[in-house]
């Protein structure tokens, strides 16, 4: 059992205040306790950050990323324990803790160009003798409010690059998944960041309001679902702060005739199905055109069936738990929406228990046939392992079937045609587009695109949208008559 701390200015700091339970979602035992910060300890925060700003922003940027090179060695060398922290509290299994701890790296590594990064540009002669720069600065104290789904992957898309470009920065994880952040606190300290420039507040809803009110945190980056991630952007932005927010999705996949039917059942089992379908680039939606729908159906159905569900630390598991008793009946309860709304129950996974982990969260693998592309289903996210399928004649008709959503997160196509591949890229209304890819995330060094519902913002997070999102622009004119100089 593991009691959740906060760490404020280089101290961690122990909460009397309402605690929450942590629950590992494969055994249903509680692993740790996590506190309901006060409002006046985010206060406390705010008041650090900016105070530790005043220097960090004078340290030049080369010895900035000092720090963030010792960090990305730390999390190396600590690669299997935070993993498994991730699989205990977050129900993934032990290869996609690693992998989200992989993805996080690459976003220290990429911000470790900062000092490339983060260049301004120049002019000489604007007019006669006068000369114009642009810089980039700092914005002064800045915070993350991160989902439970990737506990260490997502605070690395904002925390590198905000630090890196000057700025302090606050982390307040889900409630769901404290443990993971706690321990990358503990080696964010250990790689000698000064104090108050990284900070931890655990907390809840009362914790978010406090940092989208405070005036001294000026930007906001979130990610979650969509009402909430409204919620975040309207309520920063009316309080005059930057705001990136990641929201909902419901990804479709277009399947073609000419695709390599093998390669893609296995691709697609993992997109919709990998880390129990609780990620906001899962496939949701698989279109087949033409005969690609019997082929494939039979494919997919015969993968999810033989998808092994456990533990995420056992042998050979290939899928665990969602994170909450809640989650599971909200996804159960989406299923029958669809099969009241017509569609076919091919795979049900509604039900099921595994063998010596009886309490646990589980939802196997499900895949539902002939969803109706107006109902509830087809336009809700149920962030599970849920498939549902629906067909198309012509690649124009799954394109328009693509874009009957008010999500823009991702949109795939499988096949062996350049020329469909191009139509499909160029007319599917999303911000990530996967080509004989199932799961189109962009690598560290290119920006998370999102459109619609999907991303409420500007800026993204990542590569040069992080830099960009961090920072400031400041112009200087200047003019250094020679007439003035000769006066000394």
């Amino acid at each position: 059992m593991q009691t959740i701390r906060n760490y404020i200015n280089g101290q961690w700091q122990a909460v009397e205040a309402t605690t929450l339970p942590v629950t590992n979602p494969a055994t249903a035992q509680t692993i740790a306790t996590v506190p309901l910060s006060p409002t006046a300890q985010l206060d406390v925060a705010a008041q650090a950050g900016q105070v530790a700003f005043r220097e960090w922003r004078r340290v030049p940027v080369t010895e900035r990323i000092q720090y963030l090179f010792k960090l990305k060695f730390l999390l190396e060398d600590h690669l299997d324990e935070l993993a498994r922290i991730i699989t205990n509290e977050c129900g993934k299994t032990y290869g996609e803790s690693v992998g989200e701890i992989r993805r996080g790296i690459e976003n220290v590594e990429v911000a470790c160009g900062m000092p490339i990064l983060m260049q301004g540009y120049n002019n000489e002669d604007i007019a006669p003798g006068i000369d114009e720069h642009m810089i980039r600065q700092p914005l002064g104290v800045v915070a993350a409010i991160t989902p439970f789904n990737f506990p260490a992957m997502i605070p690395l898309w904002f925390l590198p690059y905000a630090v890196a470009t000057g700025n302090c920065f606050i982390l307040k994880p889900s409630e769901k998944v404290p443990m993971t952040s706690a321990r990358l606190l503990e080696l964010i300290a250990e790689a000698g960041f000064p104090a108050g420039v990284v900070q931890l507040v655990n907390g809840g809803k009362d914790t978010v309001d406090a940092i989208l009110d405070h005036p001294l945190i000026r930007v906001v980056s979130f990610v979650g679902s969509t009402k909430v991630a409204h919620y975040i952007y309207s309520r920063a932005t009316a309080n005059g702060k930057r705001a990136q927010c990641q929201g909902g999705a419901k990804n479709p996949v277009v399947i073609m005739p000419d695709a390599d039917m093998d390669m893609t059942t296995r691709i697609m089992a993992d997109s919709a199905f990998g880390c129990a379908g609780q990620r906001c680039l899962a496939a949701s939606v698989a279109i087949t055109v033409g005969a690609a729908r019997q082929t494939f159906t039979e494919f997919i159905a015969d993968a999810a069936v033989s998808r092994k569900v456990g533990y995420g630390l056992d042998a050979g598991v290939q899928m665990g738990p969602v994170i909450s008793p809640d989650s599971k009946a909200n996804i159960e309860r989406l299923i029958d929406v669809g099969v009241a709304e017509g569609a076919q129950v091919l795979v049900d996974g509604r039900q099921q228990q595994v063998t010596g982990y009886e309490d646990g969260y589980f939802v196997f693998p499900t895949i539902l046939d002939g969803v109706n592309p107006n109902g509830t289903l087809a336009k809700t996210e149920i962030f599970g392992p849920v498939l549902g399928l629906m067909h198309a004649s012509t690649i124009e008709e799954a394109i328009q079937l693509v874009n009957n959503r008010s999500y823009g997160n991702m949109a795939c196509i499988f096949t062996s045609s350049g020329a469909v591949a191009r139509q499909f890229r160029y007319e599917a209304d999303a911000g990530n587009i996967g080509i004989n890819i199932g799961v189109a995330a962009p690598m560290a060094f290119f920006p998370f695109s999102g459109w619609n519902e999907s991303f409420f913002g500007d800026l993204h997070g990542q590569a040069r949208h992080g830099v960009e999102f961090y920072t400031q622009t400041k112009v200087i004119v200047e003019r250094w008559p020679q007439d003035w100089s000769r006066q000394f």
